[in-house]
């Protein structure tokens, strides 16, 4: 284990072993269960195109990135808003041009950076879709039962493969180049106790997923024609004219919707994606899925018929039992998911949504704040809370590190520079309230997940801006000079921040060894509206873990002994004693004692 690193934010972690018992709350689900080694991990969610180039020789074309006239691939280090010519030739318009940049991220890359995963204390990769796809983004799948050809290292070799077998039946199917390298990743991350969860996506296919290509060629006659919503077929008669028409997901048309029947997807479409289930599960049919994937990430969950959902993990769980699945709900609606039948967790947006309002927005009270915390406990099952994925930012948001400098910004919908969106870097203030945001979100009952780069420094508004290529150390990255629409700005240096690094990984390394923060229950203790703190604990067995969180512009001095029957606490970061009657938390931070 490495030293645990002293921090400029006065977070204070104490121990206290106490006899005591968790506290229980009512299940309100009965037979649910969640895997023991997905409770209190700590999850890293990577893009993969924007993550690691570890092939140079794989890299996507112009044509697969349907990129304009002299469009190459865009360099790794480069000042996000600055455009190369092809792009200033194309359009004056930033973000008309930007989502056919591709900065060649691939599978290599991430078995490359295993061990840095490792060191910063990741229990499981979620991965953004990995499936064969022509975005950036992938959930615009191709195939499902293949990896993005340009993720490994023979991207001809694996179209060739694809045109050789009958996507229809999954006997004719072989393994590309990428899919045993991404097999191997699973290997690779396996053998550093590392679980891995990828995305998948069935309420809608791209355009130029295998079946649907099929309808436009055959329209009518296509066998695949039952897979979507059409709602006009193309008149041979009207040659100029292109009648055909389908259902696009919340009217996109890039992205044709899947026809469900009676709550759940029609069966040819369900029998599709459970083999292609069975296929990642395990790999080799041998009935042992330690050789697939460890769960699922299902997008937009509530858009797809619980039905489906219900003999979708009749399977799953069949298949391997010690399986997760995580929901993407952002609403309380989660609730009707996490159960015995369906999903094992959720996205928790809702604590997001709480903690960016009191911590960092400083726009509610602390009794409105626990009573949100509180009620996400009482939504869920006893067992679920300690699997919840705690989030803070996405690929669907803008990153933690940007809503601190935007602060009373909303959560979505507002967080893009056409709004007023500030892209400069977060001051030494500003990373104060990100250390005061984490310290909760790795304290907090559940399993925190950390969005590709957050721990290194990256900043960034909503999607797109949020999709930057990582910051590792072992590059140089240009300052950070340009704006989407031409406003002055001071230079941000963007290289990879050691000293942020250092403070999360202080907090995986004592989240991982304090089976309290893992494992243990979370109850609120006390709060003050006017001062702005709240004090909860963790207990688990005989440890107990209290943290004060301090969201005001002072320093606060409490006398911890109404909880704690000690005269003096342990302070973990810095092994020193301080007296529990006379413990001081700086302005906007926190206090964590066990």
């Amino acid at each position: 284990m490495k030293k645990l690193l002293s921090v400029a934010i006065p977070l204070l972690f104490f121990v206290s072993l106490l006899s005591c018992t968790e506290k229980q709350s009512p299940d309100n689900q009965d037979y649910y269960s969640a895997p023991e080694w997905s409770k209190g991990i700590v999850w890293y969610q990577i893009f993969p195109e924007r993550f690691r180039d570890g092939d140079p020789t794989n890299q996507p074309d112009r044509e697969r990135a349907r990129g304009p006239e002299g469009w190459h691939p865009t360099e790794w280090t480069q000042d996000w808003y600055k455009r190369d010519q092809w792009e200033i030739n194309h359009t004056d318009d930033f973000y008309a041009i930007v989502r056919e940049r591709r900065y060649g991220g691939d599978l290599q890359g991430v078995i490359d950076k295993l061990d840095y995963l490792k060191e910063l204390g990741t229990g499981g990769i979620y991965f953004n879709p990995v499936f064969d796809a022509q975005s950036m983004h992938k959930y615009d799948a191709s195939y499902y039962h293949h990896i993005d050809r340009n993720f490994g290292p023979d991207p001809v070799g694996d179209v060739a493969m694809f045109k050789a077998e009958d996507p229809g039946n999954p006997s004719t199917w072989q393994w590309t180049s990428a899919d045993s390298l991404f097999l191997n990743l699973i290997q690779e991350a396996h053998k550093r106790d590392i679980k891995v969860v990828i995305d998948g996506v069935w309420n809608h296919t791209g355009t130029e997923f295998w079946a649907f290509q099929d309808l436009v060629k055959n329209q009518e006659d296509s066998p695949y024609k039952d897979w979507y919503n059409v709602l006009s077929y193309d008149d041979p008669a009207t040659p100029d004219t292109n009648e055909f028409d389908y259902e696009g997901w919340w009217g996109f048309k890039g992205l044709p919707v899947l026809k469900e029947e009676d709550g759940t997807l029609i069966k040819p479409i369900r029998e599709h994606i459970f083999a292609v289930t069975k296929r990642w599960m395990d790999p080799n049919g041998d009935g042992d899925p330690s050789d697939g994937v460890d769960g699922w990430r299902l997008d937009v969950a509530e858009e797809v018929g619980k039905e489906f959902w219900k003999e979708w993990h009749t399977l799953v769980r069949d298949i391997n039992p010690e399986a997760i699945t995580v929901a993407e709900i952002w609403t309380e609606k989660a609730k009707e998911f996490i159960n015995a039948e369906m999903f094992t967790s959720v996205m928790n947006y809702r604590f997001a949504y709480a903690a960016k309002d009191f911590l960092i927005d400083d726009k509610i009270d602390t009794e409105e704040f626990v009573r949100r915390l509180e009620q996400v406990q009482e939504d869920y099952p006893n067992e679920a809370g300690h699997v919840l994925q705690n989030l803070m930012d996405s690929h669907d948001t803008a990153r933690l590190a940007s809503f601190t400098v935007n602060q009373g910004i909303e959560y979505e919908g507002e967080s893009h520079p056409r709004d007023g969106f500030k892209v400069r870097k977060p001051n030494e203030d500003e990373r104060q309230i990100q250390r005061l945001v984490v310290a909760f979100q790795f304290t907090w009952q559940g399993a925190p997940m950390m969005y590709y780069g957050t721990e290194s420094g990256m900043w960034g508004a909503d999607d797109p801006d949020d999709r930057k290529p990582m910051v590792w150390e072992d590059m140089e990255y240009e300052p950070e000079t340009h704006h989407p629409f031409w406003e002055e700005r001071s230079a941000d240096d963007n290289n990879f921040d050691k000293e942020l690094f250092d403070y999360y990984q202080s907090l995986t390394e004592l989240r991982n060894s304090e089976p309290a923060l893992a494992l243990g229950s979370a109850t609120i203790l006390d709060h003050n509206t006017v001062e702005k703190w709240v004090i909860f604990e963790r207990v688990h067995e005989n440890e107990k873990v209290l943290v004060v969180l301090n969201r005001s512009d002072e320093e606060q001095n409490f006398d911890l002994t109404s909880w704690i029957e000690k005269e003096t606490l342990l302070n973990l970061m810095i092994n020193e004693e301080v007296a529990a009657n006379n413990v001081n938390v700086g302005s906007v931070s926190a206090l964590i004692l066990k």
